[in-house]
């Protein structure tokens, strides 16, 4: 991730300098230089503007409250895109649980079954012109967080194993599976999507 911060390195240095001195405003030049990288991630991760939005103001307010214990040697740009990847995590496993919370709400005790919303695609919505878009988007909604994140991190970000391995704080064999699991199943949701179509 060396190439996040090459080009603000020094003036992100003297930011968080008149920051930890007192001088809250200087934060905002942070926010400045590195909001448009970070929500940039987190919609790719998120797949929506609204927890985008979320995600790059949690990060920035997390980087914010532990900017003290920053390493000064450290390059601010990595160090807030690892917080982000960790927000977007973070923002995925609460949609997940929110999700199984409406489906086990959704039960009819009546019938006993559950009444889950159907997640294909209509044919209307495949003749659209953003096909491939939302195609994509359902293949993507098959992946776990960790998935989402290593492919998202690999395909849209063009990160290397080492660098989405120090995002997730995994081993780089650990990321590498990430992503071989993740490409396998968009694939394969992919494929099943096109046979539907």
């Amino acid at each position: 991730m060396s190439n996040m911060g090459q080009n603000g390195g020094a003036s992100d240095a003297a930011a968080i300098g008149a920051v930890l001195a007192g001088d809250r405003d200087a934060y905002g030049e942070l926010v400045k230089r590195h909001s448009r990288m970070l929500f940039r991630l987190a919609y790719r991760m998120t797949g929506n503007e609204a927890d985008a939005d979320d995600v790059v103001q949690d990060a920035f307010l997390r980087a914010y409250q532990k900017l003290a214990s920053f390493e000064s040697r450290a390059d601010f740009g990595t160090w807030i895109y690892r917080i982000a990847v960790h927000c977007a995590l973070d923002k995925l496993a609460k949609r997940r649980a929110e999700q199984s919370r409406r489906v086990s709400e959704e039960t009819d005790p009546e019938e006993g079954s559950i009444q889950v919303p159907d997640s294909s695609p209509s044919p209307e919505r495949l003749a659209l012109s953003a096909e491939i878009a939302a195609l994509h988007e359902v293949a993507m909604r098959a992946l776990t967080p960790m998935e989402r994140t290593a492919f998202t991190l690999r395909h849209m970000e063009d990160r290397t194993t080492e660098e989405i391995a120090a995002a997730l704080n995994v081993t780089p064999n650990t990321a590498k599976q990430s992503v071989y699991r993740a490409v396998q199943k968009v694939r394969h949701r992919l494929t099943q999507l096109k046979v539907m179509a």
